[in-house]
């Protein structure tokens, strides 16, 4: 074989070798894990976690995927460690971009294998996310003031990824000019628009913005005393979900019940978070690229959201004297994820298209080596390189593969049901897919927070522990 086609084999399977030993499935990986996690088997879960994660330094969405099960555990100190940890990284590649904008279209590597070989660096509703949790970890251990810190580091998160959207969108627009890129979702052919352009999804101001957020915001700063910091928290909310009276009524009542005396009743606020976060499963289109006035075929990969089953949404709870609360969805994690998707996908498709470009220019060049060394009267020499053709074709498809990590273990929908109960324990019943579900809680002083977290017919609860004497009342 002529020395310019053992050259270009050989190009194909040093390419091929990351996506064979480091190219990994996220999707089937995180399958895997949470299937354990709906039969109960958290344990085994984190065990799965951790084999799929061998390597000393583990990345941003180990930690995130880590502090969920950990919390799944009600092990919540080391649930908030692992978040923190997640946290930091996210707060250095805020700052490392804020310092040089170019980082945000995307790397080299990126552009000549796949946008795998990333560094995760996290979509921005799971950055919101990923503060929003740890203060619910500290509400479980009865911490308000270090959840009122998490808090305000969700304030901050959101201002910091506003700025840096804003930068992305203007840098991918003039790239995508300078080069002749097209970046619009409608021009894919073939592509699933409708499962990240549809009236929820455009229903969202952006992707990592929640009325969850905000309401919580506003219930940590008023069981704290600050009116003025909780008035501003349920109003967002409101904004963000319009024509909810469960917010409404927070922001309505706030005067009221902030004058009102100790009356030994507790006022509690019950988040229910139910299924899983959607994933993004890699799905490959064949593009022709004009090169000298000659087609070239090549595969390219972009991210598809699976549609799984609408997760099931609880209308009430149901306490052991037959009173009943009804519930109320207020954040859909799931359309989040979507809008993500929708707003990353310009970046995506010019990074796919400077892929397609240079490995449709290698392909024609080695067709064209082929038809001169044929015309030359080598035919040896034409074939070998037809043969470099065909290899050059096949590793753009081995090494093409879109982006599939998400945050999979974070909650598809949240509803929340706020009212007033007598100070001490009581029985909770959920509906569930399988049938109702009682747990017992705790609640104690003027407010109370506690988690429930529905996933398949498995019900988690993370509530702080009662007292030793359970019959003692402030």
């Amino acid at each position: 074989m002529p020395p310019r086609a053992r050259s270009l084999l050989l190009a194909v399977l040093v390419a091929s070798l990351p996506a064979c030993a480091t190219f990994r499935s996220y999707d089937e990986e995180l399958r895997a894990t949470l299937t354990q996690v709906a039969a109960g088997d958290v344990d085994g879960a984190v065990a799965t976690l951790e084999r799929n994660n061998r390597g000393e330094r583990k990345d941003l969405l180990y930690f995130m995927e880590r502090g969920e099960l950990e919390r799944l555990r009600s092990r919540y100190a080391p649930s908030t460690d692992a978040w923190m940890q997640a946290t930091d990284r996210v707060a250095q590649w805020e700052a490392a971009a804020l310092a040089d904008p170019s980082r945000l279209a995307g790397s080299l590597a990126s552009v000549t294998l796949n946008d795998k070989s990333r560094p995760y660096e996290g979509h921005d509703y799971e950055k919101v996310m990923l503060t929003t949790r740890i203060a619910l970890n500290h509400l479980a251990r009865g911490d308000w003031d270090a959840a009122r810190v998490a808090i305000r580091q969700t304030h901050e998160r959101e201002a910091v990824i506003a700025r840096l959207r804003e930068a992305e969108v203007e840098q991918i627009q003039a790239e995508a000019e300078q080069r002749g890129a097209g970046t619009r979702i409608e021009d894919l052919n073939g592509y699933p628009v409708e499962t990240i352009d549809n009236p929820e999804v455009n229903a969202l101001r952006n992707s990592y913005q929640s009325a969850i957020s905000h309401y919580l915001a506003g219930f940590v700063y008023e069981a704290l005393g600050e009116q003025s910091l909780a008035a501003p928290g349920y109003r967002q909310a409101i904004e963000l979900r319009p024509d909810t009276p469960v917010l409404e009524e927070a922001l309505a009542g706030l005067d009221t019940r902030m004058a009102q005396q100790d009356d030994a009743s507790t006022d509690v606020l019950f988040l229910i978070e139910t299924g899983l976060a959607p994933a993004r499963v890699s799905r490959q289109f064949t593009l022709p690229i004009p090169i000298n006035r000659e087609l070239v075929l090549v595969s390219v990969s972009f991210p598809v959201v699976h549609t799984p089953l609408a997760p099931f949404l609880p209308n009430s709870l149901r306490f052991a004297d037959g009173a009943t609360w009804p519930t109320a969805a207020v954040t859909s994690i799931d359309a989040m994820a979507r809008r993500a998707l929708r707003d990353e996908m310009p970046g995506i498709m010019l990074r796919g298209f400077v892929r397609s470009l240079s490995k449709a220019v290698a392909q024609y060049q080695a067709q064209r080596a082929a038809a001169q060394r044929r015309r030359a009267g080598d035919g040896s020499a034409g074939a070998a390189l037809d043969v470099a053709a065909i290899a050059l074709m096949i590793g753009s498809m081995v090494t093409e593969s879109a982006d599939e990590r998400t945050w999979r273990s974070l909650p598809a929908t949240v509803l929340i049901a706020r009212g007033k109960l007598p100070r001490g324990s009581h029985t909770v019943t959920l509906p569930t897919p399988a049938g109702e579900r009682s747990v017992q809680v705790h609640v104690q002083g003027r407010h109370a927070f506690i988690a429930l977290r529905l996933i398949g017919d498995r019900l988690f609860v993370e509530a702080p522990d009662a007292p030793p004497d359970q019959t003692k009342e402030e």
